[in-house]
């Protein structure tokens, strides 16, 4: 096969690589010619995508159609048809912005992706972006967790650290709060109504938030010890990192692992998908990552309260 100038040093690897797929994808490569891109475009695309090496002819004509139109891109702003030119990172980017606004954003970042694909296998490593670990929701704590935590908080020596650390622990657990949310509950902002617990959250993300039952009683002993104070301690507003100093401060619990918001919310979180029946959903619905329930739920009626109560209050 013929290699445009410029990526003559892909002529071995492409070769090395064309020996690991199926004489249908050589085929498809080798033969890849098209009207609508100039002829060093389509040279551009044979060469990267065959070097790229890739599993069927279906994929091969993805990737094709493709590199073509970025090497055509290319040509026509005077690039060099290299792929350490046309594959890097920032070219991809601009030739998806502003090379390809007569198709659909789904066509877009569809073709991004392949085009990720090809740099990914063709370009010396490290020439690419490095790719950055996706941030995994922390575990929940088990039930039995919870249950010492909420034991160790009634063995605190002191009345105002009982009461604190219970509310911490309800107000995670129970509530899903953490950060400055978590920070700002005062006592009077947790309400017995609507048939359950609420916490009335105020901040950059101002809600109303139904309580789990197994916490409603307990959050309520402590909102009432806080009165208008802060029901997990400190006394301004813009303080930061009060959690820390209260566990830190903890008599006994040597055994169990340190209480931490992250875990806590996380517990609130599957709790609240267990009453909704979301692994449900999802199952039927062949979701496996929740990126665009946020589009669907913007479709929704909000819900009342008292059902809001009914349905994330816990009780059956």
């Amino acid at each position: 096969m013929s290699f445009p100038s410029g990526v003559h040093h892909l002529r071995s690897f492409s070769q090395y690589t064309y020996c690991m797929v199926s004489d249908e994808v050589r085929r498809s490569v080798s033969g890849f010619r098209s009207d609508s891109v100039p002829a060093e475009a389509a040279d551009f695309a044979r060469a990267v995508v065959a070097a790229s090496g890739p599993p069927s002819k279906a994929r091969a004509k993805a990737l094709l159609f493709a590199t073509s139109r970025l090497g055509a891109f290319g040509a026509s702003r005077g690039l060099e048809l290299s792929p350490e030119v046309l594959l890097h990172p920032s070219v991809i980017e601009r030739f998806c912005t502003i090379g390809l606004t007569t198709v659909s954003a789904a066509s877009r970042r569809t073709v991004r992706t392949n085009l990720r694909y090809v740099a990914a296998r063709v370009l010396p490593a490290g020439a690419g972006p490095m790719p950055l670990p996706r941030e995994r929701a922390k575990a929940p704590y088990e039930k039995a967790e919870i249950a010492a935590y909420l034991a160790l908080a009634d063995a605190q020596p002191t009345v105002a650290r009982r009461q604190r650390l219970s509310a911490l622990v309800c107000l995670g657990a129970g509530a899903g709060l953490m950060g400055a949310d978590l920070r700002s509950v005062r006592g009077h902002d947790v309400l017995a109504r609507s048939g359950g617990v609420l916490v009335v959250v105020h901040g950059r993300r101002p809600r109303t938030v139904p309580v789990l039952a197994p916490f409603g009683a307990r959050l309520l002993g402590a909102s009432l010890f806080a009165g208008n104070a802060f029901v997990v301690g400190g006394a301004e507003v813009p303080r930061r990192n009060v959690t820390t100093p209260l566990v830190s401060s903890l008599a006994g619990g040597k055994d169990l692992p340190r209480l931490d918001t992250g875990p806590l919310r996380a517990t609130w979180l599957a709790e609240c998908a267990q009453l909704t029946g979301l692994r449900g959903f999802m199952d039927a619905a062949g979701i496996v990552c929740s990126e665009r329930l946020g589009d669907i739920v913007a479709h929704l009626e909000p819900i009342d309260e008292q059902v809001a109560v009914g349905l994330l209050g816990g009780r059956r």
